[in-house]
């Protein structure tokens, strides 16, 4: 049987909540075609010259969510729920339905992701091209498949930045909520001697296995399938979380105990009005030490508070 394609056009100034909803209806990727900022984004890397003229022409004050509904699942459910979680958050839409191959889908996606620099150091490469890097960056090879994380959003990029700050050679990683795997090899290629990722998904499990393998790190990875740490033993120097504001919250009741000493508390998938939120679980607990903010979006660094509170 065939997937069903769902198209969610939006104004781009609401595309981030529109994704944020979105991913809701599924426990894997979504993709979002989303041109408000490609000059931006064209300027920060012409130097690797990888921007299809067709994109340069999309409209820029439209976004394009786009959903994968499975066979075992119902479109019209998800339809549904959109519909209104769109409405109740005042968020306009035009959703559109259209079945789709399987095969299709996964590969269509592939034409927007292109090698993307991050931060100082990394060269994040689809496992589909080849690109020179005149810069000497460490390459991490992608090959996200269905799972969550390819480097393009602003919440993974953010992490990734503080991945390359607090890294030392040495170091264990426990990534909550891996996704492709994208952080867990991001770390192991910074210098981290092993890395942990965990995932609800088993799919993201897999997908994350096959890119520390793709990457030469597999024998220094390892993947679980779980709810967040119910399934996670020991300290870790490292704890990145690029989740959702809430799922951070609940998180963060607990993740001191995973937490070895000196350790630093990587947050991210954080939107700008749960900020607070967010801070407000921390206090007494952490300590936050730095703050990247990109386009609305919040990723936090903290290490555990000296006296914490009981």
């Amino acid at each position: 049987m065939d997937w069903t394609e769902v198209k969610i056009t939006v104004d781009a100034e609401n595309v981030d909540a529109a994704g944020d909803i979105a991913q809701m209806t599924v426990p894997y990727g979504i993709y979002i075609e989303d041109y408000s900022h490609l000059d931006e984004e064209v300027e920060e890397i012409a130097h690797i010259d990888l921007i299809d003229e067709e994109l340069k022409k999309k409209d820029r004050s439209k976004a394009v969510v786009h959903v994968y509904i499975s066979p075992e699942d119902s479109p019209a459910e998800a339809v549904a729920f959109l519909t209104e979680r769109y409405a109740a958050a005042g968020i306009p839409s035009a959703i559109e339905t259209a079945p789709c191959v399987q095969e299709d889908w996964i590969n269509n996606w592939k034409k927007y992701f292109h090698p993307i620099p991050v931060g100082k150091k990394l060269l994040i490469r689809p496992d589909w091209e080849q690109t020179e890097n005149p810069e000497g960056r460490t390459v991490l090879d992608l090959e996200p498949g269905i799972a969550f994380g390819t480097g393009t959003h602003e919440t993974t990029r953010l992490c990734m930045e503080f991945l390359e700050e607090y890294v030392k050679p040495g170091s264990t990683l426990l990534d909550v909520g891996c996704g492709s795997g994208i952080l867990s090899v991001a770390g192991l290629l910074l210098g981290a001697e092993s890395a942990v990722g965990v995932d609800i998904d088993p799919l993201a499990v897999k997908t994350a296995g096959q890119n520390a393998e793709r990457n030469h790190v597999e024998d220094r990875f390892t993947g679980i399938c779980g709810s967040l740490t119910e399934q996670v033993e020991g300290t870790f120097d490292v704890v990145a979380a690029n989740i959702v504001a809430d799922v951070v919250i609940e998180l963060t009741k607990d993740i001191g105990k995973y937490l070895a000493p000196g350790a630093v508390y990587l947050m991210s998938g954080i939107i700008d009005e749960r900020e607070q939120d967010v801070l407000d679980a921390l206090k007494g607990k952490f300590d936050v030490i730095s703050r990247r903010e990109e386009k609305g979006w919040v990723a936090l660094a903290a290490k555990p508070c000296i006296s914490p509170e009981a």
